[in-house]
C-alpha cells in the first residue's frame, strides 16, 4: 500500500484547443484525402463512379476476389455504403460476384475487364493527385512516412487486413 500512495495521477490529455487543428493529425489526414478525393471528383464522374465505387475497384485491380467483408475494409467503406456501389457496378459490369463454395451467405467480389479498363482510365489522375502530394518531399520522407502510417494502422487496427 505504500507503494501506491506514491502513484502520481497522470496529467489529463490536453484539448484539441491546446493541440491545434494545424498539429492534430486525424484532422490534417481527413484534409488530405478530402482534397485527394476532392481532385478526382470529375475524372470518376465522367466515368460513372462515385469515391466508393472507385475505392472498391481500385481495392480490386490489386487484391483478387475478396468477401465483400474484407473489400468494405480495404476500402474503408461502411459495409451499407459499400453493397449498394456494388449493385451498380454489377449492373455496369465493372465487377461480377462469385459465391462463396463454403458459406452460401458469402460472396467473392472480382473485377471485369470494364472494371479494369474503367480503374486504368482513373489511375492517372490518381496517380497524379498521389504524386502531388508528395511534390517536393524527398522519397526518404516518404517513405518514412507511410511506415509511420502502417504503425498507426497497427495501433487502431480492428482488423487483420
Amino acid at each position: 500500500m505504500k507503494d501506491a500512495a506514491r502513484v502520481t495521477p497522470a496529467a489529463p490529455a490536453p484539448t484539441l484547443a491546446e493541440i491545434g487543428l494545424s498539429a492534430y493529425a486525424p484532422y490534417l489526414m481527413n484534409r488530405i484525402m478530402g482534397r485527394y478525393n476532392a481532385s478526382l471528383r470529375d475524372d470518376m464522374a465522367a466515368l460513372g463512379l462515385t469515391t466508393p465505387k472507385m475505392r472498391a475497384l481500385a481495392v480490386l485491380s490489386v487484391v483478387d476476389g475478396p468477401l465483400i467483408g474484407e473489400l468494405a475494409i480495404y476500402a474503408v467503406v461502411e459495409q451499407s455504403t459499400l453493397s449498394r456501389a456494388l449493385d451498380q457496378l454489377l449492373t455496369d459490369g465493372l465487377i461480377r460476384r462469385e459465391a462463396e463454395p463454403s458459406d452460401a451467405r458469402a460472396a467473392r467480389v472480382h473485377i471485369t475487364d470494364a472494371g479494369r479498363a474503367a480503374f486504368d482510365t482513373l489511375w492517372p489522375a490518381m496517380s497524379d493527385s498521389y504524386a502531388a502530394m508528395f511534390r517536393g518531399i524527398p522519397d526518404t520522407e516518404r517513405r518514412a512516412f507511410v511506415d509511420t502510417l502502417h504503425k498507426m494502422l497497427v495501433n487502431i487496427r480492428k482488423h487483420e487486413i
